[in-house]
């Protein structure tokens, strides 16, 4: 996903995602301002950043720890034209980032050209702001981008598109622990596909495969106001 947003002021939280809301932004608003390399000192490594954790930590080690990437990721990988800076914004209690940066971190060891390295959202909300997920989100995870002179080239985020749109549209009918928990099934069955195949394609790489196709959730009732609790 690319989009390119600027601040704005809070007003009121997003029911599907628990990220806070912003007021639009103007039609027309400035490109993010390139990285300063002393923020990307000071950021870690997502082991380093784990290691630190208090919410999620079991989680986080152990689907960590289980990432086993495809061939496929590992020849793509192989030809970005780096270097090439990945950098996250995230929070320990967020489940997509849990789902989701586990494959950038081991995608970004397989290959010369890649680095990752994580901040936390609530520390940063200068960044943050200026990658607001349509404009108005402070979702997350967000990974960014950046070239060897830490100029943006894109960013990725906060889920796979396919499940972005799910869990904006039909995803909004059920009850929020069963949403949540249809989208942890759904993370389990891609396999990382989706996020390592978008975030490859965001930095250049070549020779990617088609989407995965992973279905997604059936709501049953859609329609229904009495379903929905929020």
């Amino acid at each position: 996903m690319y989009f390119i947003a600027g601040p704005g002021v809070p007003w009121g939280t997003d029911d599907a995602t628990n990220d806070t809301i912003l007021e639009p932004p103007p039609a027309m608003t400035p490109r993010a301002p390139d990285l300063d390399p002393d923020r990307w000192k000071k950021a870690s490594s997502l082991e380093g950043w784990i290691a630190t954790t208090e919410k999620n930590h079991d989680l986080w080690t152990g689907l960590h720890g289980r990432v086993s990437l495809p061939e496929w990721a590992e020849t793509a990988a192989a030809t970005v034209e780096g270097p090439v800076r990945l950098l996250a914004l995230t929070e320990d209690w967020c489940g997509d980032a849990v789902n989701s940066l586990p494959w950038v971190d081991h995608l970004a060891r397989s290959a010369p050209g890649l680095e990752f390295r994580v901040l936390e959202r609530d520390s940063h909300e200068d960044l943050m702001d200026a990658h607001l997920t349509g404009g108005t989100s402070r979702s997350i995870p967000v990974v960014i981008a950046y070239d060897e002179a830490f100029r943006e080239m894109g960013w990725w985020g906060p889920r796979p598109s396919a499940l972005q749109t799910w869990v904006t549209g039909p995803g909004r009918e059920l009850e929020v622990e069963e949403r949540y928990r249809e989208v942890r099934k759904w993370y389990a069955r891609d396999r990382g596909h989706e996020i390592l195949r978008e975030v490859l394609e965001m930095v250049g790489a070549r020779g990617l495969p088609e989407s995965s196709d992973t279905p997604l959730p059936v709501v049953s009732g859609a329609g229904d106001p009495d379903r929905a609790r929020r």
